[in-house]
């Protein structure tokens, strides 16, 4: 069964202008699948995958010959795997420049290639969207399609009991991710087999061959580090001592590890240079499963010391797409995001009344925004905190916030 990815209606937008569309993502991720689905609902397509060796090969070595047989003849062009093409940006540039009235759609499972040799070539014809493993409301869907589209028509003021209702999923996502392999997997041991699978997919075929890094223990010990560590600033010298590297080696795994699509590290924010940290960032994991799977963790939210943590990669997850910020000052106040105009969002767990930190109020009293939220288990609802208008929400209705 094919279910609606939020990325499918976002492209639907763009399938009548001119530039090209690019989605990167991690592997099995289902790219192919939404290229394809794509593909179904276009005039006179043609899908090709770079893991043919052939077909990569003519495109590579004989571009005219290229163009003849899987451009010309066609409307929509759909290239999958296009990150296994040598300098693939330089003649894709050439193939826009002199074709007329085609759509290209190129999708890639690795930054690292795509995003230096090729978007380089391509700015002002390109436009380029990611997508990750099924974010919760994806997840929902697949589980309850029912209770998914009453959650799509709610605002931000929800009953709890239909809260309950949809957090009756909400564990199992928080254990295992959403990765689509994974959500068609019926027992525990299978979902296991499949995220140990995954990693190993990353660390020998992403990692290891694109980005040339012959240390498999090295990465994997740096990895589990940073697994026990997420929503905690990275201390450089400590985690390049801690797998015996320098520092300036760790900073390029990290850098690999972002453009895999494994992590992603969130800076902070600050405009008083003298009152608030200005360190490193925070690092978080795009999909909880495969983080759980790294430090072999599968077991209930309830039962773990690294509860708090999982809300608070689950929060960056549901908000991948914004622009987050961490909060840190010399004198200990701590605000877990930051949003756009300086809206501070706080994950908590279990709250038995409508409180804000000293931290929050902190924040409240510097930055004078004028909305907070306050994400958590246990109350719903709103109030007045100085000027700004609190909202105590559901940690699922992260991505709904406006």
């Amino acid at each position: 069964m094919y279910y609606k990815r939020t990325l499918e209606e976002k492209i639907e937008r763009y399938l009548e202008t001119p530039e090209m569309i690019a989605i990167f993502g991690p592997r099995q991720v289902g790219k192919t699948t939404l290229l394809k689905r794509i593909a179904s609902k276009v005039a006179n397509p043609t899908f090709l995958s770079f893991e043919d060796i052939e077909t990569k090969v003519l495109f590579e070595e004989d571009i005219e010959s290229f163009i003849a047989l899987h451009i010309d003849p066609y409307d929509h062009i759909f290239i999958d795997e296009f990150q296994y093409a040598k300098d693939g940006g330089k003649s894709l540039k050439y193939i826009y420049d002199i074709s007329e009235n085609k759509k290209i759609f190129i999708s890639g499972s690795s930054a690292m290639e795509l995003s230096i040799q090729a978007i380089r070539h391509l700015a002002g014809r390109i436009f380029v969207f990611h997508l990750y493993s099924f974010s919760f409301t994806e997840y929902l869907q697949t589980k309850d399609e029912n209770l998914h589209r009453l959650f799509l028509q709610t605002g931000l003021d929800l009953s709890s009991a239909l809260a309950d209702r949809i957090y009756r999923y909400f564990d199992e996502y928080l254990i295992y991710g959403g990765y689509p392999r994974v959500l068609l997997s019926d027992t525990h041991e299978e979902k296991v087999e499949v995220l140990k699978n995954l990693l190993s997919v990353y660390l020998l075929r992403d990692i290891k061959e694109i980005a040339r890094i012959p240390d498999e223990t090295r990465m994997y010990k740096l990895l589990k580090a940073l697994s026990l560590q997420i929503g905690n600033i990275v201390v450089y010298n400590e985690l390049a001592n801690l797998i015996g590297v320098q520092s300036s080696k760790l900073k390029e795994y990290l850098s690999i590890f972002e453009k895999a699509f494994l992590i992603r590290p969130v800076t902070p924010f600050f405009t008083n240079k003298r009152l608030e940290i200005v360190k490193n960032p925070e690092i978080f994991f795009l999909d909880l499963g495969l983080r759980n799977v790294i430090i072999n963790n599968f077991s209930s939210p309830q039962d773990r010391v690294d509860s708090g943590a999982l809300l608070e990669n689950f929060v960056l997850r549901e908000l991948i797409e914004r622009d987050l910020k961490y909060y840190r000052t010399k004198n200990g106040a701590e605000v877990d995001f930051i949003l756009e105009e300086a809206i501070p969002v706080e994950v908590k767990s279990h709250l038995a009344s409508m409180k804000v930190s000293r931290s929050y109020h902190y924040f409240l009293d510097h930055y004078y925004p004028p909305r907070g939220y306050v994400l958590n288990y246990d109350q719903i609802g709103s109030k007045r905190v100085q000027n700004a208008e609190v909202r105590f929400l559901p940690h699922f209705m992260a991505i709904k916030i406006p």
